[in-house]
């Protein structure tokens, strides 16, 4: 892997320019060690934007094949955990975050996942049509921009699908949800820290999104998340 420097020995492949940069650049090694398991899988999952990590799983088991990519995979928790449909599934982990995919991997060593670093906002440089299921498990809502310039990360995913595969993930919305103080307040905070980008996202936008370039478009609402699922035309 390669990229630029970054705080606490992160490699990225983002420019400190790049508005992506910000959100990405939190996960050093340390805070994925010591803080993003309990923060932000337990406590912020839970208590802030109310959709479980237990639900969140139970979502990649509904979903998840044996050839699968994870966008944004954070520490793998929901791929240590979900079920896949055989025993030795082929993973691919893809972040612009060197940090990240090192603590993934390391996660789901017994996998043998395969890494790639690189933005999903940018060309993938993946072979076309390699996987069945593609995860976007909390990273749209991180991704800057409208919820329609963020149609470019499912334009740049839907190639890598076979035909019929799907694209799979979460969200906080921010529109066309029920928030309370507690997930207001959070998430202004961190979209003024550049570490979400979800402001003006709402359940209509991201429809729009995905139908854009998936089929069968499904959403399910849970807490202030969206759980959404789409299929690569056959």
């Amino acid at each position: 892997m390669n990229g630029n420097p970054a705080p606490d020995g992160v490699s990225s492949v983002l420019d400190p320019s790049d508005p992506a940069y910000a959100g990405q650049a939190t996960y050093t090694p340390w805070f994925l060690a010591h803080v993003y398991d309990p923060l932000v899988l337990r406590f912020n999952n839970r208590c802030v934007w109310r959709c479980t990590s237990t639900a969140l799983t139970r979502h990649y088991d509904s979903h998840v094949s044996a050839a699968h990519l994870d966008v944004g995979p954070g520490t793998a928790y929901y791929l240590d955990r979900c079920q896949f449909p055989v025993s030795a599934p082929e993973i691919t982990l893809l972040d612009p975050n060197g940090a990240v995919l090192a603590a993934s991997s390391a996660r789901l060593h017994r996998y043998s996942p395969r890494v790639h670093q690189a933005s999903v906002l940018e060309p993938i440089g993946l072979p076309a049509a390699s996987f069945d299921s593609i995860g976007l498990g909390h990273v749209l809502h991180c991704l800057p921009g409208t919820m329609e310039s963020k149609t470019q990360a499912i334009a740049n995913l839907r190639p890598l699908l076979r035909p019929g595969g799907q694209i799979f993930g979460s969200t906080v919305l921010a529109a066309g949800v029920r928030h309370t103080v507690l997930s207001r307040r959070v998430m202004s905070s961190l979209n003024h820290r550049g570490i979400f980008h979800n402001l003006d996202d709402d359940l209509m936008s991201l429809h729009r999104t995905l139908e854009a370039h998936l089929t069968n478009v499904e959403i399910r609402i849970q807490g202030t998340v969206a759980l959404f699922a789409g299929r690569a035309s056959t």
